[in-house]
């Protein structure tokens, strides 16, 4: 069977949707991995987009557990720089923000009660609809797609796919689309 008969369907999302009118308003997030051990030992990546701008920042870690002292980092880095708060974070389902972690210590809702501590409202998407989360969905896929056509155009060891990642973010971050008006960076 031919490879491009393999790949994955998704499902379409509603049209009509709203946008955010400001910075910081809503962050899409999402985490990907494991992947095999990239530069310095990261098997994942956690990726926060903001819907008004679509720039998205990228964080590798070794481990899943990594995502609250990640989205901390993201968040002081993100407020400093941009003079604004979070507002709503948006998420799946997913283990690392809705469920227990027992092999790490971590309890029940360890994710929503900082975020609530911080002022900050968490949007949780329906259990196994992605589509729900498309922002972040569409853009690892994306993401991920790029970096796997620069290591095999380039004949590179699969190691460097965190190399690879970080060019793709930037490359996406300066692109502009149908969706905005002027690429994420100038926004």
């Amino acid at each position: 069977m031919c490879s491009m008969y393999k790949r994955k369907i998704t499902k379409t999302n509603k049209k009509g949707s709203t946008r955010s009118m400001g910075l910081l308003e809503l962050i899409h997030t999402d985490i990907c991995g494991p992947f095999p051990a990239g530069i310095g030992g990261r098997k994942s990546f956690i990726s926060f987009i903001d819907d008004y701008s679509r720039y998205m920042y990228l964080y590798l870690i070794h481990e899943k557990f990594e995502y609250l002292e990640t989205f901390k980092n993201f968040k002081a880095e993100v407020e400093n720089q941009l003079d604004r708060k979070i507002k709503v974070v948006r998420s799946d389902r997913g283990g690392e923000y809705y469920e227990r972690h027992t092999d790490v210590g971590q309890s029940p809702g360890l994710f929503y009660e900082f975020c609530k501590s911080q002022g900050i409202v968490n949007q949780y998407t329906m259990p196994r609809t992605p589509q729900q989360n498309s922002v972040a969905k569409r853009r690892n896929r994306a993401l991920m797609d790029m970096a796997r056509s620069m290591l095999s155009n380039c004949n590179l060891p699969e190691f460097l796919w965190t190399e690879a990642l970080k060019i793709a973010v930037r490359i996406l971050n300066r692109f502009p689309s149908k969706s905005i008006p002027k690429t994420p960076f100038e926004i």
